[in-house]
């Protein structure tokens, strides 16, 4: 009798599978991802329906209603999403009292104080999507077995299937057929020989761009320095360069955690004017410098330069921040001042903590498919090991190498530390850029002479005291 009792199969019960007990669900991360699409409808939207796919990955009915409506709205061309159009959508459909009525609405849109973890929601939304499909597919799996219509083969094969179709429903496919893009690139690469389009956006610094070919599309640049060396004042040329382009003008989205908004603009306003700022402070500005600040202030008026002076900003808010004005101001070009100001989410390992910033800055380059210029610091060890004009290595990045790793080009700007010293402010000293990191091409490097009274690099002159014509050293190509 034991022995007959311990070769039955246990009873199949709904308990058993997980039946009877709500399925694995999180209804305040929902809340808080149809909270965000409310916020900020024109990112929102778009993050959500690409995350999530379709109102099916909400566990709560009301949202899987909202959810529907509001992307409703958003792929009309006539409405925004806010709440009144999704009020009137909802009691069109006859579902506003469904969902609570108005007040519910109002209570959703409070529901977040911002929108920066987004797509983290989303992502814990779906991941109780997976996990709910999984057990309605065990379950019916279970009952199939209990209860088999077809044989044994058949059956493992159809589970089989089940499950694969859960697991390929979470990944998203990155396999591209060559075939599919051959037709693609050889017309780009036709473009290019035939000037249609630019290989990358010029910095401005013609040798620099013969080298590396300007910032190209989906590629993270790092220009790096040890402290007062003059990395954002190089950055902020570069960035008047291309804004004030007249030919290729472009749209520039610079994050300052150092500066402000107020001394960004001044300093941009200095230097095309050729003005020393320091003239205002010393009472030594004349009159008839203003001429030339009022013709550099008319050319700014056009450009299109974006200034967000978020200090101690994180890579999940940058990536938030920079795919809006991605959508909104079809921004070309993202420069980062600088990479080690940034935060992450690991705060107890600041070496990780790095190669996370650094890592997510390569990939939102990729993401958004437009070049990002990020601003990194050289340890200080180089001065006491080496000297002050001895020049910077790829050893010398601090606290990570993989800023090294993610980097498709690194470029050093190196001046010699004692011939930085106040020359009466009319004296150029000597700069160069070297290129230490080129993916796509050669290495070598450049002369410069820096302008302190105006913080900007130009090419030597015959006329200035740096006599040298510029040259370039080229190393072994890599």
């Amino acid at each position: 009798m034991e022995e007959k009792k311990q070769g039955r199969r246990e009873k199949f019960t709904p308990e058993s599978t997980g039946e009877g007990r709500p399925q694995p669900h999180n209804l305040e991360v929902e809340r808080a991802v149809l909270s965000s699409m409310l916020r900020d409808p024109d990112v929102g939207v778009n993050v959500a329906v690409e995350i999530l796919g379709s109102a099916d990955a909400f566990y709560s009915h009301v949202h899987r209603i909202i959810f529907s409506a509001i992307c409703a709205i958003h792929n009309s061309d006539d409405r925004k999403v806010d709440l009144v159009t999704l009020a009137n959508e909802l009691k069109r459909n006859n579902s506003l009292d469904t969902v609570g009525g108005v007040e519910f609405l109002a209570e959703l849109y409070d529901a977040v104080p911002t929108t920066v973890r987004m797509e983290s929601w989303c992502n814990i939304v779906r991941e109780y999507a997976t996990l709910r499909r999984m057990i309605n597919v065990c379950s019916e799996s279970l009952a199939k077995c209990y209860q088999p219509q077809s044989n044994i083969g058949e059956l493992i094969d159809q589970i089989e299937s089940d499950i694969y179709e859960v697991r390929s429903s979470e990944l998203k496919s990155s396999v591209v057929e060559i075939q599919d893009m051959l037709e693609k690139e050889f017309n780009a690469l036709k473009d290019i020989l035939e000037k249609k389009v630019e290989v990358g956006i010029k910095t401005g610094y013609n040798q620099l761009d013969e080298y590396t070919g300007g910032l190209k599309k989906g590629e993270m640049f790092v220009l790096a320095a040890r402290p007062s060396i003059g990395k954002t004042s190089i950055a902020l040329n570069i960035i008047r360069n291309i804004a004030l382009n007249k030919v290729h003008s472009r749209t520039v989205a610079f994050f300052s955690l150092e500066m402000t908004a107020e001394q960004i603009t001044r300093r941009l306003l200095c230097t095309e004017a050729k003005v020393a700022e320091s003239a205002f402070w010393n009472n030594t500005f004349s009159q008839n410098d203003m001429p030339r600040l009022t013709e550099a202030a008319s050319k700014f008026m056009d450009a299109r330069i974006l200034i967000d002076p978020t200090g101690g900003i994180s890579i999940a808010e940058l990536r938030a921040k920079a795919r809006l004005m991605k959508m909104r101001d079809k921004i070309d070009l993202i420069v980062i001042d600088y990479l080690q100001l940034m935060h992450g989410s690991n705060r107890e390992n600041r070496q990780q903590e790095v190669a996370e910033i650094s890592g997510g800055i390569k990939a939102l380059a990729k993401e958004l498919k437009i070049p990002i210029l990020v601003l990194a610091q050289l340890n200080r060890e180089v001065d006491k090991t080496a000297g002050a004009s001895s020049k910077p290595k790829l050893s010398h990045l601090r606290e990570s190498g993989a800023i090294e790793q993610d980097a498709d080009v690194v470029v050093f700007l190196h001046r010699n530390r004692d011939d930085t010293k106040d020359k009466g402010g009319t004296v150029p000293t000597k700069a160069w850029l070297i290129i230490e990191k080129n993916r796509n091409g050669r290495t070598g490097e450049m002369e410069l002479a820096f302008r302190s009274e105006w913080m900007e690099f130009v090419l030597p002159s015959p006329i200035s005291p740096v006599e040298a014509p510029p040259s370039m050293v080229k190393h072994q190509e890599r």
